[in-house]
């Protein structure tokens, strides 16, 4: 009898059918598009790859959603380059086909179609923070934003051994007589906040301005007195930034200074990317890419202080500096591309998914093609897994490419094999025209060569990142998003990368 009831069990098992489903594109005149999506599932309550999704909840999507997952398993390993693009070695695409889950009811479902983990073999960099006592920071700006970028100075300075001096003020609206240039900050508060950041492993001391007369250029610029009069034995750079300054590898930050002899003078920063602001202000290190003084340097500054401030009449305090800089010595900006200002707008994503090894990062907290930002402190969580790999670039067959905490895209018919990788596409507005100039773009100069934008569901599918979480057992979860199209459900793509 047992032997008839599981025969008849899987006679009925083997008559069940699967209902298959071809997603489709809208175009943007509605006709149908046959371009390249994962194959879709009517979802089934058999099979294996059970799987709790009580975590897509906080998202607030709106099911059913098309989903499809797969875990990446890094493997470190010396004789591996982080290239601008690297092929994986593969059979078949990335993800399982999708299936249609609707978690309304229940987050426990089982998912039918499933891959064996990706190994994927990444440069040996450890994830552990670097010794960067020989750079201090210095940033000019409110409390309130101090406190507000906490979660994103968390992901590249605690335990590195620099320092952080911050001038701090509760706000500069004041009336344009007023002899006092800012409304001054509680000293209170400024305990409180500095005790809570060292807490959270942030070496940073928190000050009021050298004067209570002092415009917000000029406050920036007393950076230099501040960080060079609190310098240490190990001290050789001084780095003036932004509250909204992100560096996305402090391990290649510090192997890119170590090329310059700080017992030299240098000025080392990033120009703007849009040409206009270049002409405008000069050929000098822009202060949100974040700008880097060689101790000698610093020291020349410090001795002209005062002559600096009583000199310039900027309210720029990027430019104050430069204007000091010309004005008591010959030193010219070294400029490195990998530090960017962000001075274009709209969609960045041809910078984002560029391949290269982005130093900095600037004006992430808002803008974008939903004018909601670029949430860094949270894309760049994968670091902590694999080091360098935050927006390391990997293609899958001819079709796909996978950009590390940025996005996943799909480029039909093997469109993939069509494109320039090593050109930026270019996805934002284009730049103020400079009359004359034959930086025809406006980004020749920095971001160039550059190659036409696609349009988004015909010439590139893109699945953007809606979030990112460490996960038990070291493990960090990504959930990239593409919203349905024409009535089409919302896609929904996983990776759980671990090491």
């Amino acid at each position: 009898m047992l032997l008839r009831a599981a025969i008849i069990t899987l006679v009925c098992l083997l008559s069940l059918t699967s209902v298959v489903f071809v997603a489709r594109l809208y175009r943007n005149d509605n006709t149908l598009s046959t371009e390249w999506v994962p194959t879709f599932r009517a979802q089934k309550h058999v099979g294996a790859c059970a799987n709790n999704l009580d975590w897509l909840q906080p998202l607030e999507l709106t099911y059913p959603i098309k989903f499809a997952r797969r875990d990446i398993i890094v493997h470190p390993a010396p004789e591996v380059e982080r290239l601008s693009v690297t092929k994986l070695d593969q059979d078949g695409p990335l993800f399982p086909d999708f299936q249609s889950v609707d978690l309304s009811d229940s987050f426990e479902i089982k998912l039918d179609q499933c891959k064996d983990p990706l190994n994927l073999h990444i440069p040996h960099r450890s994830t552990r923070p670097v010794d960067a006592a020989h750079i201090t920071f210095g940033i000019s700006t409110t409390l309130a934003r101090l406190d507000e970028s906490i979660p994103s100075l968390l992901r590249w300075l605690p335990n590195t051994k620099a320092k952080l001096f911050v001038i701090v003020i509760k706000d500069d609206d004041v009336p344009e007589d007023a002899e006092d240039r800012f409304h001054p900050a509680d000293s209170t508060d400024m305990s409180d906040l500095q005790e809570r950041m060292r807490k959270l492993g942030l070496d940073v001391t928190i000050v009021p301005p050298l004067s209570k007369h002092d415009y917000f250029s000029q406050r920036y610029f007393s950076l230099v007195r501040v960080m060079y009069e609190n310098r240490q034995p190990r001290t050789q750079w001084i780095s003036l930034i932004d509250d909204d300054t992100f560096f996305l590898s402090m391990p290649s930050l510090v192997e890119r200074l170590s090329e310059f002899d700080p017992s030299q003078q240098y000025y080392v920063g990033g120009l703007s990317e849009d040409w206009w602001s270049v002409v405008r202000y000069g050929l000098m290190g822009f202060g949100g890419a974040g700008i880097f003084v060689s101790i000698a340097l610093a020291e020349v500054l410090n001795a002209k202080y005062e002559d600096c401030q009583e000199r310039s009449h900027t309210s720029a305090g990027d430019i104050r500096l430069r204007e000091c800089i010309s004005w008591h010595t010959r030193i010219k900006l070294t400029n490195i591309l990998d530090l960017h200002q962000i001075d274009i707008h709209n969609d960045l994503s041809g910078i984002y998914e560029s391949g290269h090894l982005i130093l900095s990062l600037h004006h992430w907290k808002g803008g974008g093609p939903d004018g909601k930002g670029y949430p860094l402190h949270r894309m760049h969580l994968v670091a902590d897994i694999c080091g360098d790999c935050f927006l390391q670039r990997w293609q899958v067959g001819d079709d796909m490419l996978l950009v590390n905490g940025f996005s996943i895209a799909s480029y039909p018919h093997g469109g993939v094999k069509r494109l320039d990788l090593e050109k930026m596409e270019e996805t934002w507005d284009h730049p103020r025209v400079v009359d004359g100039s034959v930086n025809e773009n406006g980004v020749d100069h920095s971001l160039g060569p550059t190659r036409p934008k696609l349009k988004l569901g015909e010439g590139k599918i893109q699945y953007r990142l809606l979030d990112s979480t460490a996960v038990a057992g070291g493990a960090v979860r990504q959930v990239y998003f593409r919203a349905g199209v024409a009535g089409d459900h919302d896609s929904v793509l996983e990776l759980l990368w671990s090491s």
